[in-house]
């Protein structure tokens, strides 16, 4: 069961790729980078909408919705708003501490939007 101690708790890398990886994942990683940067790089398995249309009022993906979250982005500053919008929304949400920088720091794989190696941008 996918635990959240409250709005605004923070996990790391390695526990937010241990809850979203796998065959059964317990929660949707949520990529809120703008399109560029999801294009060079993100994680795989990962599912991506701008934080930008989040603040707009876009709904999520479909297949994030009704699903705890685990959100991300480069350094987490974007992603510590965004998981703080979604619990506004009634959605279980937590952050990525350090982001994707600290996903790549921590030798977790990227791939590009074609699924070759990607990068961090």
């Amino acid at each position: 069961m996918f635990l959240f101690r409250r709005a605004g708790d923070r996990v790391t890398v390695d526990e937010a790729r241990s809850r979203t990886g796998g065959d059964r994942p317990e929660a949707v990683l949520l990529d809120v980078r703008e399109k560029p940067e999801w294009a060079a790089g993100h994680a795989p398995g990962a599912v991506h909408v701008p934080l930008t249309k989040l603040v707009a009022g876009a709904p999520l993906p479909a297949e994030a919705r009704g699903r705890p979250l685990v959100v991300i982005c480069r350094s987490g500053h974007r992603s510590q708003q965004a998981a703080k919008l979604l619990a506004g929304r009634g959605a279980r949400a937590v952050d990525v501490e350090g982001g994707m920088k600290a996903w790549t720091a921590a030798g977790h794989p990227v791939v590009d939007e074609r699924g070759n190696s990607g990068r961090i941008t």
